[in-house]
C-alpha cells in the first residue's frame, strides 16, 4: 500500500490543526484526499469524464456529500438500518461545496466532474461542512482536471463579548450569536496574498436574541464587514495549506498531468458580430418594456426577427445564433444599468418594486399570509402542532431534532411553465433552509412557546428573490398564527455589474437581473440586526468594500419592506387562531414523573380520555416538563388541574366520608382512590358487610375494578397512608346468610358489624380467624395488632381493622399514592 503524502498546519487562534493527507485512498479518482479536524475526517475525491456528452451546452458539476452514520457511531434509525437519501444538511454541504468552485472551472469548459465526499469521521465537536470544501478544493488541485484554485473556506462565529473565532466548535458555535461561512480565492501565489471573496453563507444561532437581552452586541452590517474581513486570515491559511500538499505531491509523485479537455463556445465572433447588427436595436426597444410577460414577448418577437434575417448566412448554426441572442440581451441589459443606471423594468439601481402584504387569506389555517414584490408573490402559511410534532433528525451531527420548520415550494407554473413536482429539488431545500435560519433567531424558545412550528411557502409567481420574498410572508404568517416573535424579518437580494474594476449595485434584484448580473446577495434580518446572509459570485471574487456598501444598500431596502409589513400586521396577536390547538406547558419534579404517566400509562391514558387534551411528558435529565394541548381551551385547563392535583394531592380528613372508586385490587383489600391524586386502602377485614358479615377470602369476589364505593376515613398514618372503611353498602350487596341485614343507614353513619362468630363451627370470631390467618402467613403483628378498643365486641372491627391495615401496609409496602 502506497504511503500518504501529509500536511498540516495549526489553525491560529485554536487549540486544533488542520491536516490534509493524498496518495494512499481511493487511488482510481483522479484526486483524492483525507482531510480531518480533531476526529472529524472525510474522503473526497474528484473525478471527470475525459469527453464530452453530446449536446450538453452546460458545465455539468455535481457534488455529493455522503454521511456515514458509523462515522458517528451510531445505526440509522429507518427501518432499513442504512442509509438513504441524502439529509437536507447533505444537500446545504453540497450547494455549499458547488458555489465557489464553479466559477473556478475555465469557461466553457463541459466534461462532466464529480465530487464526492465521504464523511468517515464525526467528533460531535468540529463540524464537517467547512471542512468539506478546503478537501474538494485540494482533491481538484490534484486531480489534473482544470481547476483555477485553490478555494479556502472558513466557519467563523461572532461570541458574547463581540470577537470573530475561527472553526467554532458545535458548543462554540451555540454559545455565539452569529456564524459566517466564507470562501474565497487568493489573487496572488504570494503566501500572504490579498482574498478575494466568492461565497457567503450566515445566519443568527437559535439564542441570538437571549444573548442580546442579556447585553451581547448585536451584529450588525458594519460588524458584518469586520467579520468577512476577519475571515481573509483563515481562508489564506486554508489555502497555503492545500499549495504545500500540491509540491508535496509533485514532489513525490512527479508532475501532475492535466486532463485533456477542449472548450466549447457558444457562438463564434462572427455570428455574434452579425446577429449585434441586426439585433441591437429590436432588443434595446424589447428591453424598454417593463412588464416581464409583455418584455419577453417582444424579445421572442425579436429573436424570431434576427432569425429570419440570419437565417439562410448561418442555415447550418442555428444553435448559434440564438445562443448569441442571448449573450447580446445580456450585453445591452448591463450596458444600460453601468452607463444610464436604468434597469430593465425602468427602475433605478436602488429601487425597489411595488410592496404588497396581507394576512389571514385561509380561514382554516392557523396562520397565513401573502406578500407580493413587483411580480414575485408568495403564499406563506404556518400551522402549530403539539411538541411531539417536532422533526426528530437522524444525522451525524449532535442535532437530534428541531420544532421550527420551514419548507419552501417551487412549482413550474409560478414562472409560466410546464414541468414535473416530484419532490423538493435541492433548490427548494436550499432556500427553505436560508429562509428557515433568517426566521430562526426570532422564534421564541420552546420554554416561552412550546408549539412545533412549520411554515410553507408556496411560490406562486416568480419574478426574482422568492427566497427573500419567503422570509416576508412567513414573519406576517406567523405574526397572524400568534407566534411572539422577537423582532419582525424582512428580506433582500442585492445584485451587482461588474466591468473593468466598476462595481454597480442593485437593489431587488429581477430574475434577468440575477441571471445577466456577476453577483446574488440575500440578506434578511430585523430594523436593527441582520439575521441570515447568502453571497454567490459569478467572477472571481469581490472586494471586501463593496460587500460592505451592498450591506449597507440592503438595509435601507430592508427597513423600507419592514414598514410595509407593519401595516399588514405590526405586532404577533396575543393569541392563536381559534382552529389552532391550546398548548400549555408546565415543569415538574423528575420523580413525579412516573406519577403522571402512571404504571403502563394508566393516568396519563385516562387523563387523555376523560379530558379530550393531547398530554406529552419530557425531561432533560433534570426537570421534567408537562405539555398539554387541545383544540378547546376548557380540555388544556381541565387537564391541567388534574395534573396538579396529582403532583399536590389535597388532603383527605380523618372521619370524612367520600364517594370514591375501586383503582386498584390486591390479596389483602382494594385501593380506592377518594381525592385526585389520594388513594386509600379498603381491608379485607372491612369488607364482610359487602357479603353479609361472612368472611371474605377474594376481594374480587365483592369489588370489581372501576366499582363506586362510599368510604370513610379512618386514620391517616405520618407517611400519608390513608386507612379507610364502608360509610355505606351497596344495594346490590346487602343482606346475609343469616338474614341479618348488614346494610349501612345510607347516610353514612353507623359504621357496619362484625359478625360474632365465623360461620365454621370453630367457635372463634370472625376478626381472631383473619387475625390468626395473618400471623400464620406474616408473623406476630406485634402488639398494635392485638390492641382492643371497648373489649372484643361486634363494633371494635373499625379502629383495631385501621391498625392492622396500617402494619400490614408497613410491612408490604402496597399502598399506592396517584
Amino acid at each position: 500500500m502506497a504511503d500518504a503524502i501529509s500536511v498540516s498546519a495549526p489553525i491560529s487562534g485554536t487549540d486544533r490543526s488542520m491536516s490534509i493527507e493524498a496518495g494512499k485512498l481511493a487511488q482510481l479518482a483522479d484526486g483524492a484526499v483525507l482531510a480531518r479536524i480533531g476526529d472529524t475526517v472525510i474522503l473526497t475525491t474528484a473525478t471527470a469524464a475525459r469527453s464530452v456528452r453530446e449536446g450538453t451546452d452546460f458545465f455539468p458539476l455535481t457534488v455529493d456529500i455522503e454521511e456515514r452514520t458509523y462515522a458517528a457511531g451510531k445505526i440509522p434509525g429507518s427501518f432499513f438500518r442504512r442509509e438513504g437519501k441524502a439529509s437536507d444538511q447533505a444537500i446545504l454541504t453540497d450547494r455549499l461545496i458547488d458555489r465557489p468552485l464553479r466559477p473556478s472551472f475555465p469557461d466553457g469548459f463541459r466534461n462532466e466532474v464529480h465530487i464526492v465526499g465521504t464523511v468517515v469521521g464525526a467528533d460531535q465537536v468540529n463540524p464537517h461542512d467547512v471542512l468539506a470544501i478546503n478537501a474538494a478544493s485540494a482533491a481538484l488541485m490534484i486531480s489534473g482536471i482544470p481547476f483555477d484554485g485553490p478555494i479556502g473556506a472558513v466557519r467563523v462565529a461572532y461570541t458574547t463579548e463581540g470577537t470573530w473565532i475561527p472553526h467554532p466548535t458545535f458548543e462554540e458555535g451555540e454559545e455565539s450569536t452569529f456564524e459566517l461561512v466564507v470562501a474565497g480565492r487568493a489573487l496572488s501565489e504570494d503566501a500572504d496574498s490579498e482574498i478575494a471573496i466568492m461565497m457567503v453563507e450566515a445566519g443568527g444561532t437559535e439564542k441570538s436574541w437571549d444573548y442580546y437581552a442579556d447585553g451581547a452586541p448585536k451584529v450588525t452590517e458594519e460588524v458584518l464587514a469586520q467579520g468577512l474581513e476577519a475571515s481573509k486570515q483563515w481562508i489564506r491559511e486554508a489555502i497555503n495549506l492545500q499549495r504545500e500538499l500540491v509540491a508535496s505531491y509533485v514532489s513525490v509523485r512527479g508532475p501532475i498531468e492535466t486532463i485533456p479537455f477542449t472548450t466549447f463556445s457558444d457562438y463564434e465572433d462572427d455570428v455574434f458580430e452579425r446577429v449585434q447588427a441586426v439585433g441591437t436595436d429590436p432588443i434595446t426597444k424589447a428591453n424598454l418594456i417593463t412588464s416581464k410577460a409583455e418584455r419577453n414577448a417582444a424579445l421572442d418577437a425579436a429573436g424570431e426577427e434576427i432569425r429570419a434575417a440570419l437565417g439562410d448566412e448561418f442555415a447550418d448554426r442555428p444553435g448559434e445564433v440564438k445562443a448569441a441572442i442571448r449573450g447580446l440581451t445580456k450585453k445591452l441589459v448591463r450596458k444600460r444599468i453601468r452607463e444610464e443606471g436604468v434597469r430593465i423594468d425602468g427602475r433605478g439601481t436602488s429601487d425597489i418594486r411595488p410592496l404588497s402584504a396581507e394576512v389571514d387569506l385561509l380561514p382554516t389555517a392557523h396562520g397565513s399570509a401573502l406578500f407580493q414584490r413587483g411580480e414575485t408573490q408568495v403564499l406563506n402559511v404556518t400551522t402549530l402542532g403539539m411538541p411531539r410534532m417536532n422533526q426528530l433528525l437522524d444525522t451525524i451531527t449532535p442535532v437530534e431534532s428541531k420544532r421550527y420548520m420551514h419548507h419552501y415550494n417551487f412549482p413550474p407554473f409560478s414562472t409560466g411553465e410546464t414541468g414535473f413536482m416530484r419532490g423538493p429539488k435541492r433548490r427548494e431545500i436550499g432556500h427553505g433552509m436560508l429562509a428557515e435560519r433568517a426566521l430562526l433567531p426570532v422564534v421564541p424558545s420552546e420554554e416561552e412557546f412550546p408549539y412545533a412550528i412549520r411554515v410553507v411557502s408556496d411560490v406562486l409567481s416568480s419574478n426574482g428573490s422568492t427566497s427573500m420574498a419567503s422570509v416576508c410572508g412567513s414573519s406576517l404568517s406567523l405574526m397572524a398564527a400568534g407566534v411572539p416573535l422577537k423582532a419582525p424579518v424582512a428580506g433582500i437580494a442585492m445584485g451587482l455589474v461588474s466591468d473593468e474594476g466598476a462595481y454597480v449595485t442593485l437593489t431587488d434584484i429581477l430574475g434577468a437581473e440575477d441571471a445577466f448580473g456577476d453577483m446574488d446577495f440575500k440578506v434578511a434580518g430585523t430594523a436593527d440586526a441582520v439575521t441570515a446572509l447568502q453571497l454567490d459570485t459569478k467572477i472571481d471574487g469581490l472586494p471586501a468594500d463593496v460587500l460592505a456598501k451592498a450591506l449597507l444598500q440592503a438595509k435601507e431596502a430592508r427597513l423600507t419592506i419592514l414598514g410595509v409589513m407593519a401595516g399588514a400586521i405590526a405586532e404577533p396577536r396575543s393569541e392563536v387562531a381559534t382552529s389552532a390547538p391550546k398548548i400549555v406547558s408546565m415543569e415538574i419534579p423528575i420523580d413525579k414523573i412516573g406519577e403522571v404517566i402512571g404504571p403502563k400509562g394508566k393516568v396519563i391514558n385516562t387523563l387523555q380520555q376523560e379530558t379530550g387534551a393531547d398530554i406529552a411528558v419530557d425531561d432533560d435529565g433534570v426537570v421534567g416538563t408537562v405539555t398539554i394541548g387541545a383544540k378547546d381551551g376548557n380540555a388544556v385547563s381541565e387537564a391541567k388541574r388534574r395534573i396538579s392535583l396529582i403532583l399536590d394531592p389535597p388532603t383527605a380528613e380523618v372521619g370524612a366520608v367520600y364517594d370514591g372508586k375501586v383503582v386498584n385490587i390486591t390479596k389483602f383489600g382494594a385501593f380506592v382512590n377518594v381525592l385526585p391524586g389520594r388513594d386509600g386502602l379498603l381491608h379485607i377485614s372491612k369488607l364482610s358487610p359487602l357479603a353479609g358479615g361472612k368472611r371474605i377470602n377474594n376481594v374480587e369476589d365483592v369489588l370489581t375494578l372501576g366499582q363506586p364505593v362510599e368510604v370513610r376515613v379512618d386514620d391517616i398514618d405520618p407517611q400519608g397512608k390513608v386507612s379507610l372503611s364502608l360509610a355505606s353498602v351497596p344495594e346490590a350487596s346487602a343482606g346475609g346468610g343469616d338474614g341479618a341485614s348488614s346494610r349501612g343507614s345510607g347516610n353514612g353513619d353507623s359504621a357496619p358489624a362484625a359478625a360474632s362468630g365465623s360461620g365454621d363451627g370453630s367457635g372463634l370470631s370472625f376478626e381472631d380467624a383473619f387475625e390468626a390467618e395473618l400471623k400464620a402467613d406474616l408473623g406476630d403483628l406485634g402488639p398494635g395488632a392485638a390492641a382492643a378498643e371497648g373489649g372484643r365486641g361486634g363494633d371494635r372491627g373499625g379502629d383495631r381493622g385501621g391498625d392492622r391495615d396500617r402494619d400490614r401496609n408497613r410491612s408490604r409496602g402496597r399502598s399506592r399514592r396517584r
